[in-house]
C-alpha cells in the first residue's frame, strides 16, 4: 500500500484514521476495525490464546487463531496455515490481542504470508490504569464493541 492509497482510504476522523506503521499495513482503532468488520471488508483475527478468549472474553465472529499459546506463550506451529485459511484472498485482516503487543508481531508475519494485515490498537483489554488493572481506559470491550463472555 502507497501512502497516496492510504491517505485516499483514511476516514476523517480522528478514531478512524489509519496509523502508519512499520511492517504491517498500518494500526487502526478498534472502532475503525469494527466497521471493516461489519461491512465485511475485514476478518477480525483473535490472537489471543485460548485461555484469554474463554477466561476474558471474545468477539462474536472473530477467528480464534493464537499467535502464542498458555502456558509459557509458546509460538503457535499452526499460525501460518490457519491464517492463510482464515482471510480469503485479497482480504484485509485485523488482528487483536490483549492490549495490542501480540497483534503487531502478528501483523507482520501475516504481512510477510502476503495479507494485508493491521494492529488493532488497545487490543482487546486496552492498557493498565493506574492500580494496573485492564479494561478500563481503552480497548474493544471498554469502547462498547461486541463481545460475549463464556
Amino acid at each position: 500500500m502507497t501512502d497516496s492509497d492510504r491517505s485516499s482510504s483514511t476516514v476523517a476522523s480522528g478514531r478512524d484514521q489509519i496509523l502508519p506503521a512499520a511492517g504491517y499495513a498500518g494500526d487502526v482503532t478498534p472502532e475503525l476495525a469494527a466497521q471493516w468488520v461489519a461491512r465485511g471488508d475485514a476478518v477480525l483475527v483473535d490472537v489471543r490464546s485460548d485461555a484469554e478468549r474463554e477466561w476474558v472474553g471474545y468477539v462474536p465472529g472473530g477467528v480464534a487463531l493464537a499467535w502464542k499459546q498458555w502456558p509459557g506463550m509458546a509460538p503457535n506451529p499452526g499460525f501460518d496455515e490457519g491464517l492463510k485459511a482464515a482471510v480469503p484472498a485479497g482480504q484485509k485482516a485485523v488482528l487483536l490481542c490483549r492490549s495490542g503487543v501480540r497483534s503487531v508481531a502478528a501483523a507482520r508475519r501475516a504481512t510477510e504470508l502476503g495479507i494485508e494485515a493491521y494492529n488493532i490498537l488497545e487490543g482487546f483489554e486496552g492498557n493498565p490504569d493506574e492500580e494496573g488493572h485492564r479494561g478500563r481506559q481503552g480497548g474493544w470491550r471498554f469502547r462498547g464493541l461486541p463481545w460475549k463472555q463464556n
